[in-house]
């Protein structure tokens, strides 16, 4: 811990100049919209570090969630709305007022009773005790696998959940049945709308299992993305484009990809 504050201190000087009468031109013009995009781009980026399990990136994308923090926060300050010390502030309340069997005097026996306290404290909360669902307050911009798995997590919380797992792949196949019936009956907005209920059906899969559907998926994709690449190197070497590939020629292709590249 030591020395944390002073580099801390050290990056909010920096971002202050930054912003400053004589910092940099592209810095004093940014608000909290024109670079909310960036913020989400260093998470994602931080996912990447993770799943590669890279400490030294961590780390750095640690530093750039940081320094978005500290940037948000030097904006309200230039505007008299609050500073970092405030923000500090309302994080090390909120995590103590939502740990009561840590710094008070309640106790749990599980993480799940942790999980319902943790849910009561937060209806109580000023600003958030006139929530009227226990859906409500979850951000409308999360990617929608995330935000299905949270919806499901809140409801799970106070009994609404399948306790066996036939049922929960019983619902992926009922909700399947329903989307090929609406393609056969060429009903165009209920087969989208069926498409959605599976999606959700799966994230239901995914969580029973401690399966992070959008990680699963992400995984999928960047297998994909792999596999393609091989394919497009394959036929560069033989000079032949893929738009005059033969379905069966690709195909090969990709069989060979799953042995090559996995």
């Amino acid at each position: 811990m030591f020395g944390m504050s002073k580099e801390i201190d050290r990056l909010v000087d920096i971002v202050a100049k930054l912003r400053g009468e004589n910092g940099c031109p592209w810095d004093r013009e940014q608000t909290h919209k024109s670079i909310m995009s960036c913020l989400l781009d260093e998470i994602y980026e931080f996912f990447e570090a993770v799943e590669k399990d890279n400490i030294q990136m961590i780390k750095e994308e640690l530093g750039d969630i940081l320094l978005q923090v500290v940037f948000h926060a030097e904006l309200a300050r230039e505007k008299g709305s609050f500073n970092i010390e405030d923000v500090a502030y309302y994080i090390n309340e909120k995590l103590i007022s939502r740990h009561p069997h840590v710094f008070g005097d309640v106790k749990v026996g599980s993480s799940e009773e942790v999980l319902v306290n943790w849910e009561i404290i937060k209806r109580q909360e000023k600003g958030k005790e006139n929530r009227k669902y226990l859906v409500d307050g979850i951000p409308k911009k999360l990617p929608a696998l995330f935000k299905a798995e949270k919806v499901q997590r809140r409801v799970a919380r106070v009994g609404f959940d399948w306790q066996e797992m036939n049922p929960v792949l019983n619902k992926v196949e009922e909700e399947f049945s329903e989307f090929r019936k609406s393609l056969e009956e060429n009903k165009p907005d209920r087969a989208f709308e069926e498409l959605g209920d599976i999606l959700f059906a799966l994230v239901n899969v995914a969580r029973h299992n401690k399966i992070c559907a959008e990680d699963a998926l992400r995984l999928s994709v960047d297998k994909f993305s792999r596999r393609f690449r091989y394919i497009e190197d394959q036929f560069k070497k033989k000079k032949i484009s893929l738009k005059k590939a033969s379905l069966e020629e690709l195909d090969n292709c990709w069989e060979e990809s799953k042995k090559v590249v996995g």
